[in-house]
């Protein structure tokens, strides 16, 4: 038989069988013991019985008129006679038994002492000189009934008390155990990125080594992720101001020389900067989804950064075209403001860059808290769209995407609780393409 892979239930079988053996090996031993007083107690009861008849027998047996007669005692009321006897003289005759007395089961005289036949213990006894001479017997059945009653006395509670001992050990290792539950909740109510250490107060003494090697190994990944994240967002920052730099030396020398090839070469290389700062940028973002934080204390309006958003898109020099459509009622939500304009800008400018060439990029909030950004253009396949939140997933016929963007938003889905649905054609059309994120919404609006 194979334990269960349950502690609960290891525990609880095995305590449970552990208490059967004992309680089995118990009633056995006392069984053994009760026996052998039993044994005693019923010879010294034969015995009594032999020393008390005898004299009586003696008197009566002298003083009758006719000698060698047998004389049968009758019973005063009818009872159950487990002590039958015989009064026998020194030829074997019977001069006096009992009124159940059967002389078939009395063994030949063969002196005083305890004897047993197959079916009775017997004492004999003897009075003057031998000549008149008693045996009293009981019958072996007699003994092991009584036998019987008390093993079934020391076995039948185990019918009983078992079951309740079982229940009762199976409740106080669950009890017990509680503490291992709530550690284990704790653990699963968690989040794929959350790295915190996990409260072990009120654990066993046997699991806190456990939970402590568990907040140790959670705050080494804590501390690598974090250092990971860290480089990545500084070697980010550092690399602006020196690509600045290299823009404004690249457009200084478009604009100084006079060689068409070199003004070309010159735009080439300022191109290829400005992409450069862009991904240094999407990168910052990232390190800022994957570990910054991007809950608000407090609820706020999230239709004002949206508005500041958008308007400070439409402002650029390609000046897009979008379509803000907000909700006339407030939208309260806990996404951190930063946090949501970065969701905002990498939707709208991935929508700008992959839509239509003319088309228009309609930005909605909904009542709900749906953003969604949707475009014009042509329809993604399947499979491409279930793998456009991956990293560096770039589209070929249109090179210097940075592949980050809808990555950084499906970062910041997974780091708030919110979610990211993608679909191409747009929902109502025959093409285009639609991203809808739903924004965390405080308490009382969710």
């Amino acid at each position: 038989m194979s334990w269960p892979a349950s502690l609960q239930a290891r525990l609880a079988l095995s305590v449970g069988l552990v208490l059967t053996v004992l309680w089995l090996l118990a009633a056995t031993v006392t069984a053994v013991l009760v026996r052998g007083e039993m044994d005693e107690v019923f010879d010294s009861a034969l015995r009594e019985t032999a020393e008390r008849i005898l004299p009586l027998a003696v008197t009566d047996i002298v003083g009758r008129e006719d000698q060698g007669v047998t004389q049968r005692l009758a019973p005063i009321r009818e009872h159950d006679e487990f002590f039958t006897y015989l009064v026998r003289d020194a030829e074997g005759r019977i001069l006096l038994q009992s009124h159940a007395a059967d002389p078939a089961v009395f063994p030949p005289w063969d002196g005083p002492g305890f004897r047993q036949t197959a079916t009775h213990r017997t004492y004999n006894d003897a009075a003057l000189q031998g000549t008149i001479r008693i045996t009293v017997a009981e019958p072996l059945a007699h003994r092991a009934s009584v036998l019987r009653d008390i093993q079934m006395g020391l076995g039948l509670p185990l019918l009983i008390v078992l079951p309740v001992a079982l229940a009762a050990i199976i409740l106080a290792v669950r009890f017990s155990l509680d503490p291992l539950r709530r550690f284990r909740a704790s653990l699963e109510a968690r989040g794929a990125r959350d790295l915190s250490e996990v409260p072990a107060g009120d654990l066993l003494t046997e699991i806190g080594p456990l939970a402590a090697t568990l907040n140790s190994l959670l705050a080494r990944l804590r501390e690598a992720f974090e250092a990971e994240r860290s480089f990545a967002a500084n070697a980010a920052h550092e690399l602006r101001t020196p690509l600045a730099g290299a823009i404004a030396q690249a457009q200084r020398l478009r604009s100084e020389t006079g060689d068409r090839a070199a003004a070309q070469r010159a735009a080439d290389i300022e191109e290829a900067l400005k992409r450069l700062t862009r991904r240094t940028e999407r990168i910052m973002q990232l390190a800022r989804a994957e570990g910054g934080r991007l809950q608000s204390e407090t609820a706020y309006d999230a239709r004002a950064t949206l508005r500041i958003v958008i308007e400070d898109m439409a402002r650029s020099p390609e000046a897009p075209d979008l379509a803000l459509d907000l909700p006339d009622s407030p939208v309260l939500s806990t996404i951190d403001p930063d946090a949501l304009g970065i969701v905002c800008r990498n939707l709208v400018e991935n929508a700008l860059r992959h839509g239509a060439a003319h088309g228009e990029v309609g930005v909605l909030l909904t009542p709900d808290g749906d953003l969604i950004v949707s475009n014009a253009g042509p329809v993604v396949d399947r499979d491409r769209l279930a793998r456009l939140t991956e990293r560096f997933q770039q589209d070929v016929q249109k090179p210097g995407s940075s592949g980050l963007g809808l990555t950084i938003v499906a970062a910041i889905a997974d780091r708030t609780g919110s979610r990211l649905t993608l679909a191409s054609p747009r929902p109502g059309a025959a093409d285009g393409f639609q991203a809808r994120f739903q924004l965390p919404l405080a308490a009382d609006e969710a």
